[in-house]
């Protein structure tokens, strides 16, 4: 299965804190209740009204429909209801059973005596001649002018305040024998908020920064004068990555956005141009005690599993149709995984021309395995902003360098003194001990112990100090050429050298009783690690090894043990001898450029041959040896990724990426045989489509100059493994098709469960629906064609004489797939078709593929 994706990479790093914190399970008394509240006078349900366990202080609010579901632990008799403007209720509830409670509200005016007769059915909803959609159309009629790029200039302070706890945790858990010491870690809060009651802190980060936007020409500007956050080992933890990872689940709210990023997910505002259509508003409140007058009103989903917002806005009746506050929310039931509650506030103050601009946001996530009580992970992001200034331009040189972010030399070595003096609020006592108390935890002996053996099982490396021992999930595989395959090896860490990096492994195929071997040397030419950003080293390394031609796979290592299970016949191999020296550069704005000088010897194994004339199709070429020297280019704007301990896993995001590789092969040098040029471009971006999800595309094109045997020319990626590969053909054989030029495009699209959120039997499941589309237009000029060039080297034959190996002809290759995702949460399986070239030996014109993704 695929492994190495961002998700499952920090969801694995927060299992870390489970495990090392022993059991998170604990088992009382349980009292489930379930309901719907309503108005006593009108029958209507009452949306968001609030609900409480007498004596404990845990509750919450009922849905968008009124409904509530609550799990109780302990022997509590009572719950109470309250809404403004109704009269509070308490019902007595059973201690230890499932039991449905529904209430009735009372009107605190209406008269007790009072009869009221209500006739008919509830009228349909509508948006024409509907108040409130036409004050919703109102206010997305005025968004332009309600927003920053309104104005020439804009400057404002912005402190950001991100903090994940585990959550939820009981009693019983807090005072485990484990933690008598420690109970300064833990911290508690009024349970009737997101999270619970117990909370344990895991990570917390400050950020303050001078923030600049200019209209013409555009540009936003962001100096980051202070950063404060927990570090943790980094044997154990990618840190920046870690933050990256947060920016990309917690990003700026910006309501006037037709979406809104929420946990990697972009849902419609509710003041989207398209709004009406999905949402239903309702005007539930006029509040008069302030001016300008606000309107309250209250939007829901039009489906309720869709993926939208629920909760209210506080629209300001002055003219300007401003949202004044926000309050967003989801359904319980939303196809979001591990979310079990979200909550979005929002405040705008008053700019000097009487419009409004943010001042503060909220936003609490709270994550958990299962909807119901138990330990979970909430992460709360605050933001504020002051000093918002209009129209003022600031000196030319804010705006000088291509960067849009810039941090400040000394902005992690701020003294405790200036946090205090420019945080807008002051941290309370407990939170300003948090970064402490983590220090602290480290510490512990236990703690340490257990991380080292969970980074082991999930990272794949033995860390011993100034060498780490991996990566497990090689040490054993087979292939039908090598047979069953033993390997060992490790790497140096910065704990002996931030400026030189050695990396070696040993393996043994015990059919082919063959030695293979890799030995690396690296030197980082900034004094950083070479697996941080932005890198900048040169690294000389010799490689002997098995490689199957034509498989390219992402982020796994080809001897990995998952992938050595393999469908129809691959036993074709190269043994390949590959000296090299690459020099690799980024820079801060996501450029980088690498340059490598490669000596290359491969000679065929298995069932592969290299022959160069059609009637002696066994009197085999031993060996093709190639000297080059290839310059990559490569732009990532705004790119965010997490460092893992093998690879660089980045965030998907909306911003494109681009790759361009020249290869030029060097005859006379070194050995090398043939004069060469290969071209290869590429492209991939994300296209967010709102309710319908996403849409991943990859354009690719090559071009190899010069005549060539087919091991050297563009030999395409196939797939033999039962694993999905986003980048590979998943129904093509290995080594089936060659190209000296070609042209691709990879569609891959999520629908995020938009169609099966309507079907009521599947609503539950929560799955999502994923389609594919994959084309290969491709083929070989005459000079590399066998079987129009009779000394061009032969393609590979089977047993029975017929070419298994071949030219792309006037017909692309094309393979689609429709599959399910999101089963279990973590599980995609694709139903592959592959449309032509049927006639080719041993290829599947359909199959089943998996793919594991933790996703939100």
């Amino acid at each position: 299965m695929q492994k190495g994706h961002p998700q499952s990479i920090i969801l694995k790093f927060f299992f870390l804190f489970i495990i090392s914190l022993g059991s998170l399970t604990s088992f009382a008394q349980e009292t489930a209740v379930k309901g719907t509240v309503t108005d006593a006078s009108t029958k209507e349900t009452i949306p968001y009204a609030s609900y409480i366990v007498v004596g404990s202080g845990k509750g919450g609010r009922t849905d968008a429909d009124g409904k509530y579901n609550i799990t109780i632990d302990g022997n509590y008799t009572q719950l109470k209801f309250s809404y403004v403007g109704y009269k509070a209720q308490v019902k007595t509830i059973k201690p230890g059973t499932t039991q449905t409670i529904n209430i009735q509200l009372q009107n605190e005016a209406m008269q007790m005596n009072e009869v009221v007769i209500k006739g008919g059915k509830k009228p349909k909803y509508r948006n024409k001649e509907n108040p409130a959609v036409e004050l919703i159309r109102k206010v997305i009629a005025n968004k332009s002018k309600n927003r920053m790029e309104s104005y020439d200039y804009v400057s404002y302070k912005k402190y950001e305040r991100m903090l994940f706890s585990m959550s939820n945790l009981s009693d019983k858990f807090k005072n485990k024998k484990i933690f008598r010491n420690y109970q300064f870690l833990f911290q508690e809060q009024d349970s009737t908020k997101i999270g619970g009651k117990n909370m344990l802190p895991v990570f917390q980060q400050e950020k303050l920064s001078e923030n600049y936007f200019r209209k013409n020409p555009e540009k936003m500007k962001t100096v980051v004068v202070a950063d404060k956050q927990v570090n943790f080992d980094p044997r154990f933890v990618d840190n920046q990555g870690l933050t990256a990872y947060f920016d990309r689940m917690y990003q700026d709210i910006d309501i006037y956005d037709n979406n809104i990023s929420i946990i990697s997910n972009l849902l419609l505002s509710p003041i989207a141009e398209g709004a009406p259509t999905f949402y239903k508003f309702f005007i539930t409140d006029t509040i008069k005690t302030q001016q300008p007058q606000l309107i309250e009103l209250s939007f829901t989903p039009r489906g309720k599993m869709d993926m939208l917002f629920e909760g209210k806005l506080y629209v300001t009746m002055d003219g300007n149709y401003a949202v004044q506050n926000a309050y967003l929310t989801v359904n319980k039931d939303i196809n979001l995984n591990f979310v079990r509650g979200l909550e979005v506030k929002l405040e705008f103050d008053q700019n000097p021309d009487k419009r409004y601009h943010l001042s503060k946001s909220n936003l609490i996530v709270d994550f958990g395995i299962t909807k119901k009580n138990g330990t979970g992970f909430t992460g709360e992001r605050t933001v504020t902003y002051k000093d918002y200034e209009i129209n003022h331009p600031p000196a030319d040189d804010v705006y000088k360098g291509s960067a849009a972010l810039v941090v400040a030399p000394d902005a992690t070595k701020k003294s405790d003194e200036f946090w205090i003096n420019n945080r807008p609020e002051a941290l309370s006592l407990n939170s300003s001990k948090i970064y402490r108390n983590l220090d602290t935890l480290q510490t512990i002996p236990s703690f340490k112990r257990t991380m080292d053996i969970v980074t082991l099982f999930f990272a794949g490396y033995k860390d011993f100090g100034p060498f780490e021992m991996g990566p497990v999930n090689t040490f054993y595989s087979f292939n039908s050429v090598e047979g069953f395959r033993l390997r060992l090896g490790g790497r140096t860490t910065p704990a002996l050298s931030k400026r030189y990096y050695f990396e070696t492994y040993a393996a043994y195929g015990f059919d082919d009783q063959k030695w293979k071997y890799f030995l690396s040397g690296t030197y980082s030419l900034n004094n950083k690690s070479i697996y941080s950003f932005p890198q900048n080293y040169l690294r000389a390394s010799f490689q002997r090894d098995t490689k199957i031609p034509g498989q390219e796979l992402e982020f796994v290592q080809e001897d990995n043990f998952l992938l050595s299970f393999k469908r129809g016949d691959n036993n074709m191999m190269t043994y390949n001898d590959i000296y090299r020296l690459d020099y690799v550069h980024e820079y801060e704005n996501h450029f980088s450029y690498s340059v490598g000088l490669r000596k290359w010897n491969q000679s065929p194994g298995g069932g592969l041959y290299f022959s160069n004339t059609p009637q002696t199709l066994f009197s085999k070429a031993n060996q093709i040896n190639t000297s080059e020297i290839t310059v990559g280019l490569r732009y990532a704007p705004h790119e965010k990724f997490y460092q893992g301990k093998i690879y660089r896993v980045p965030f998907v995001d909306k911003y494109p990426i681009f790759n361009l590789r020249y290869t030029a092969g060097l005859k006379g040098v070194l050995g090398g045989e043939y004069n060469y040029h290969n071209f290869m471009a590429s492209a991939e971006k994300r296209f967010y489509l709102s309710q319908l999800g996403y849409t991943d595309v990859t354009l690719e094109g090559g071009y190899n100059v010069g005549k060539l045997p087919f091991p050297l020319l563009s030999i395409h990626r196939a797939n033999q493994t039962y694993a999905y590969q986003l980048q590979s053909y998943n129904l093509m054989n290995f080594l089936e098709f060659v190209s000296d030029h070609y042209a691709s495009i990879n569609i891959d699209q999520n629908f995020n469960g938009f169609f099966f959120n309507k079907i009521p039997l599947l609503q539950k499941l929560k799955l999502r629906e994923v389609m594919s589309f994959k084309a290969l237009y491709g083929g070989l000029r005459d000079e590399n064609n066998p079987d129009k060039n009779a000394d061009a080297m032969q393609f590979v034959r089977n047993q029975d004489g017929v070419p298994i190996t071949h030219g792309l002809n006037s017909e692309p290759y094309i393979e689609g797939s429709v599959g399910v995702g999101n089963i279990f949460k973590v599980l995609r399986v694709d139903a592959v078709k592959r449309f032509n070239y049927l006639d080719n030996p041993g290829v599947s014109s359909w199959g089943f593929r998996a793919r594991v993704k933790f996703d939100f």
